[in-house]
């Protein structure tokens, strides 16, 4: 399958959310069986890692759009 957009673009908007979720879940997990109480930590690792993930998503979205005002400023690049 092609996971290109209408347009071409590669699809990924919630690539970083999931990044994000994995690492904030390993360090929830690890935390929780470091202190014995998983039950806790689970789901604040899970909170910090969805809140990385936005920043992530937010960082690639930025990039995205400098490239896209550079080229609308000069067409050439």
């Amino acid at each position: 399958m092609n996971d290109n957009g209408k347009n071409g673009k590669k699809n990924d908007t919630s690539s970083g959310l999931v990044i994000g979720m994995c690492i904030g879940l390993s360090i929830g997990t690890a935390i929780g069986a470091a202190t014995q109480n998983i039950g806790t930590w689970m789901p604040v690792g899970l909170c910090l890692g969805l809140a990385l993930g936005t920043v992530f998503n937010n960082n690639d979205n930025s990039k995205d759009s400098d490239s896209e005002k550079k080229r609308i400023i000069n067409p050439r690049f």
